[in-house]
């Protein structure tokens, strides 16, 4: 279970990460049935990236995988070609959705998005180890 102290811990981490890369972020975490727990918009982060946020810890938590590590088999040849057109559209298979974890199963999951990739994709992971 993501409880609201968790997802506030995970959202904290997060921030931390991003004022050290000095990239304003979108940071969603989604409980174990992927619906919203908390999400924050940094000052100055995009606000079109706030939705793409909340679909990256979905997606992340839908399919048990790093968004990042999605993408790279959805593309035109991979195995889950045209997955993003799944589930109404909620599937974002940008870099930046990553499972939280407890006992080494996935409970929920962080999604983030601003920066480039990478950045996102570093920030969620720091979220995600203070899970």
């Amino acid at each position: 279970m993501v409880r609201l102290d968790d997802a506030r811990r995970v959202i904290a981490a997060a921030e931390k990460k991003s004022l050290e890369i000095g990239q304003p972020m979108n940071i969603a975490v989604a409980d174990e049935g992927g619906n919203l727990v908390a999400h924050v918009r940094m000052d100055g982060a995009w606000i079109g990236s706030i939705d793409i946020s909340i679909k990256k810890a979905f997606t992340a938590r839908a399919f048990d995988i790093s968004t990042k590590d999605l993408a790279v088999h959805s593309q035109s040849g991979g195995q889950f070609f045209g997955i993003h057109a799944s589930n109404d559209g909620r599937i974002m298979i940008f870099a930046g959705g990553v499972p939280l974890k407890r006992g080494g199963k996935v409970v929920g999951a962080i999604g983030v998005s601003g920066g480039s990739g990478d950045q996102d994709h570093a920030v969620a992971e720091a979220g995600a180890a203070a899970f």
